[in-house]
């Protein structure tokens, strides 16, 4: 898959990312253009998926951006590495095993960090558990599958402000925290975390992809 580093050139707003998530979408689903990842680091922005209740924004305060994917209302901002891989998909549209993918690339990629980190019964995203109990979330999971390719993607904790998760209820969950790969003694910049991520995203969403001839 290509990639689109829009760190590189440093934060963007949501909304401009959007813009451009959508504009390749639909080059990838009408054959124009290859499938592609593209990372971003945000300012700090609160976004709402189809999923998000009421309760899960406590502070009526915290502007809150409604988007079209699924799960609830997360948090993106300074440290945080978001990658959306837009992937054209062959035959039938499984998003739960699409979303399992993308939690195999995250817990592979920390795993070479020296991060042991899991899946979660009923609980998407990637989960440090103690105690055989869920306890800090390290990557959040909100995908969206139209015209036959995928929207949107994932958020990995590199070195953000945990506190700024404190004015919602992440992912609508209430009886666990969030942590960071810094918190877990990992020192590394976006970029280094992108370049171990990429291969494992390769690898895990190979089988989804349908043959792309690009067209001019």
């Amino acid at each position: 898959m290509q990639q689109l580093r829009l760190f590189e050139s440093g934060r963007s707003k949501y909304l401009d990312v959007d813009a451009i998530q959508r504009r390749i979408h639909a080059d990838v689903a009408g054959g124009t253009h290859p499938n592609t990842v593209i990372y971003s680091e945000f300012d700090p922005v609160y976004t709402a998926g189809s999923r998000t209740a009421d309760a899960d924004i406590p502070n009526e305060d915290v502007p809150i951006v409604r988007i079209d994917r699924g799960g609830s209302v997360t948090y993106h901002g300074p440290g945080q590495l978001v990658a959306y891989p837009i992937v054209l998909i062959h035959g039938r549209q499984d998003v739960v095993a699409y979303v399992r993918a993308l939690e195999a690339a995250v817990m592979g990629a920390v795993a070479e960090l020296g991060v042991q980190s899991q899946r979660v019964d009923g609980r998407t995203g990637v989960w440090l558990v103690r105690d055989g109990v869920p306890d800090r979330k390290l990557g959040a999971i909100g995908v969206r599958f139209s015209k036959h390719a995928t929207m949107h993607g994932l958020a990995l904790n590199v070195h953000p402000k945990l506190h700024d998760f404190d004015r919602i209820v992440p992912c609508g969950i209430r009886d666990a925290g969030v942590t960071s790969l810094a918190e877990l003694g990992v020192d590394a910049s976006l970029a280094e975390i992108a370049d171990v991520l990429h291969p494992h995203l390769d690898r895990q969403l190979v089988r989804f992809q349908a043959p792309v001839e690009v067209t001019a």
